[in-house]
């Protein structure tokens, strides 16, 4: 028996029981020990999972799949994907002897560790989502990162799960030379594009240098292209999605029509990524689809507060995952008032310079009224949406509790975009404000 696993699981059953989360249990198992994470016996499925957007609803959905299929499966639900994370997830499911008491492990990792996660979780499947250029203070630039999962990837023999369609993602097939490799692809739909004017880091071969040609754009760098001159690109994906039925929600892939948990392009993205992993394990895509029809997303991913008016809430951190979120604000029907909450702590990254690459003109829609503008870098949103001629309509609350009562009082259907460290707390807020119109 490890005294300090014992140790960290009392303290583990105590706040569980005080109803108190988070990863001190995990800290202090570190603390004691550094090598804490390498003693632990995995499952025989361990599913990492990790891109710059999405990871957390992909994860989730992966795990909810995998329990659907009779398997007990454990997975950090919230996206604690650091090692103190990670660490206070398998103490709190293993035996005194380190063994994982579970079928199979999901587990988000952020794409800065994966190369530690690696040699400590013993992956037997990999799935990458997608890159994107993020906060470049604390992540520096993305083909660091790209390289590094090269580097992590190359001599990895377990089942590789790619998004085809994103060139940064689909170069990991050139060097995965000893992995079993499942691409996941997304055909041509209504809301595809022949050009695209957000951000593309995207535009090159990784072979060659030369500039890719694509068919059509999902988002951002996002879609079907090819290098004419050595063929990177051309692709036959183990899950190809087609018959993307926006209005009802539902799509194709495999002969056979799929429920989308929420109508946008993205959310198809997560749907083909689940597919594909539980065709990898030969289980049966009824058990996804039945978690597609029913999975409530939470935790700052389009989940809803009950005030006055129903509010929305939506974590951001970068370009991209903003302007998806601002499309999906304005394809929402009827008027609203928007609550944007800019932090630049560590966590967020303190270079808020991305706000200026993201499509804000978007909101400049008559249906959305006043847009309130909080948190540490208020008033940094607010002179970007200035820019965008939406000066009539902003509101700097820097205050959240106080931007939230305006928001509450205002009694209009309302969207709450958050960077990370601005999330939990404006949740919490929401929670309570929630709890007068119970």
């Amino acid at each position: 028996m490890g005294l300090r696993l014992k140790v960290v699981q009392s303290v583990y059953s105590v706040l569980h029981k005080s109803g108190r989360g988070g990863s001190f249990p995990g800290v202090l198992g570190l603390k004691m020990d550094p090598h804490f994470l390498e003693k632990f016996q995995m499952p025989k499925i361990v599913v990492l999972v990790t891109g710059t957007n999405g990871k957390t609803t992909t994860s989730n959905l992966i795990a909810e799949s995998l329990r659907e299929a009779g398997l007990k499966t454990i997975n950090n639900r919230r996206g604690d994907n650091l090692n103190v994370g990670i660490a206070t997830l398998l103490a709190a499911n293993s035996d005194s002897h380190f063994r994982v008491q579970a079928d199979a492990a999901v587990i988000e990792v952020d794409e800065l560790t994966v190369y530690r996660q690696f040699a400590n979780l013993h992956p037997t499947h990999f799935v990458v989502n997608n890159f994107f250029r993020d906060q470049l203070d604390r992540a520096g630039e993305m083909e660091t990162i790209i390289r590094k999962i090269q580097e992590v990837t190359k001599d990895f023999e377990g089942h590789l799960i790619l998004n085809g369609d994103d060139p940064n993602v689909l170069r990991i097939c050139d060097t995965a030379k000893k992995a079993q490799i499942h691409l996941f692809s997304v055909g041509r739909n209504s809301i595809s594009e022949t050009v695209t004017n957000e951000a593309s880091e995207g535009k090159f071969c990784p072979r060659c240098g030369r500039p890719l040609k694509y068919e059509y754009y999902q988002y951002s760098h996002i879609g079907r292209f090819l290098c004419e001159a050595d063929g990177f690109g051309r692709i036959e994906p183990d899950v190809l999605v087609t018959d993307i039925d926006f209005a009802h929600r539902t799509f194709t892939a495999g002969g056979r029509i799929f429920s989308s948990f929420i109508n946008t392009i993205y959310a198809i993205y997560n749907c083909a990524a689940v597919l594909t992993v539980m065709k990898s394990l030969g289980l049966d895509p009824e058990c996804a689809d039945r978690v597609f029809r029913t999975f409530v997303l939470k935790e700052g991913r389009n989940e809803v507060f009950q005030l006055s008016r129903p509010s929305v809430i939506n974590l951001v951190k970068n370009p991209t995952g903003a302007n998806e979120v601002m499309k999906y604000i304005v394809s929402v029907p009827g008027d609203k008032n928007l609550l944007i909450l800019l932090n630049d702590n560590d966590q967020d990254g303190h270079d808020v310079s991305w706000i200026w690459d993201a499509h804000f003109e978007r909101l400049n829609q008559p249906e959305i009224k006043t847009i309130v503008c909080s948190g540490r870098r208020a008033y940094d949103m607010a002179l970007r949406l200035k820019y965008e001629g939406m000066e009539d309509r902003i509101k700097v609350i820097e205050d959240a509790e106080k931007a939230v009562e305006w928001l509450d009082e205002a009694n209009m259907p309302s969207h709450v975009i958050a960077t990370y460290t601005a999330l939990h707390s404006t949740r919490a807020i929401l929670r309570k404000a929630e709890q007068k119109w119970i």
